[in-house]
């Protein structure tokens, strides 16, 4: 059972563990080690090099939503870069290959609709990848180069934020598919309802990485490009995460033609020219198919055009 609390430096890390199991996977994000014994959270992390100030202001926010923190500037920037990289090659390295694996286990690979599945986590797990890789490649090594009290006229944490998209869209779409759209039989049904709560728990691992990017992360690097550059800086920052609005609205004839034209692999300029209507209308009517389906891949319209029998998937290029 978790309990909710506000942890101390002077708390025994095993108590944190014991409250919030789900902070294992912290720990070897900081690079702790486990067989502590009965150490206070201060004795831990200074016999592992970690700063104790920075590894509570993340623990207490991402248990309790904590953000108040008594002194911002205590906040070790080394700290959060070695939490974030470690986060990222926990997920890379080992989270995506080891749900693929279990996906594999879960569908029938004689069936293309689960080909289909497959075809959409790989995308998913691209753009995962592409936006980690960039964060490693462009942002971490700025940061760095402000602690080394070199100032960039060239960039900003302001350019980060617009790459900071919602990079686990597929994600959540990935899931719904499953749960409205695949059969599966009783062979298949506890290896993929498995597999599902393995990808919820993954949802919900992504929402934390990216809350602490957005308030503890983002918020230390503002201040560390005003102490470097000596400015008033105003940055302003996008929410990584847009809020979706459910929505019950029926496809029009014209949105469904679209839809089996994408299916197809038209381009847009091919879909105006076969529909005879403007390229600004396709888009638009796309634009509506994302709202009302909830769904913005080709692949994740070819398993709603499968399956709603808009089209033959035996016409469908795998």
């Amino acid at each position: 059972m978790k309990r909710q609390k506000m942890y101390e430096a002077d708390d025994k890390m095993i108590l944190l563990i014991g409250d919030n199991y789900d902070l294992l996977q912290s720990l070897g994000s900081f690079g702790i080690n486990l067989g502590f014994g009965d150490k206070t959270v201060r004795e831990v992390c200074e016999s592992q090099n970690v700063d104790t100030y920075t590894f509570l202001a993340i623990v207490n926010f991402t248990i309790n939503g904590y953000k108040e923190f008594d002194d911002a500037d205590r906040l070790s920037i080394p700290t959060l870069l070695q939490y974030l990289e470690a986060s990222h090659s926990y997920y890379l390295d080992f989270e995506l290959p080891f749900i693929r694996k279990k996906l594999e286990e879960a569908l029938d690979e004689k069936d293309n609709l689960a080909r289909l599945i497959m075809k959409l986590y790989d995308e998913y797990a691209h753009d995962i990848r592409k936006h980690m890789r960039y964060e490693e490649k462009t942002v971490f090594p700025y940061v760095n180069t402000l602690l080394e009290g070199k100032a960039n006229d060239n960039y900003d944490i302001n350019t980060f934020s617009k790459h900071h998209s919602q990079t686990d869209q597929r994600l959540k779409e990935l899931k719904n598919i499953i749960i409205k759209y695949l059969p599966s039989d009783s062979q298949h049904n506890r290896q993929l309802t498995a597999t599902l709560y393995d990808i919820y728990n993954c949802e919900n691992w992504l929402d934390q990485h990216a809350n602490v990017e957005d308030e503890i992360f983002i918020p230390a690097i503002r201040r560390l490009e005003k102490k470097s550059k000596q400015n008033d800086v105003s940055v302003k920052i996008s929410s990584m995460i847009s809020k979706n609005q459910a929505s019950n609205e029926t496809l029009s004839d014209r949105e469904k033609d679209v839809i089996i034209c994408v299916v197809q692999g038209m381009t847009n300029k091919e879909i105006a020219g076969h529909l005879c209507i403007s390229t600004n209308t396709v888009i638009t009517h796309r634009r509506n198919i994302a709202r009302k389906l909830q769904i913005h891949s080709p692949a994740g319209l070819t398993i709603y055009a499968i399956v709603n029998s808009l089209v033959d998937i035996g016409s469908v290029k795998l």
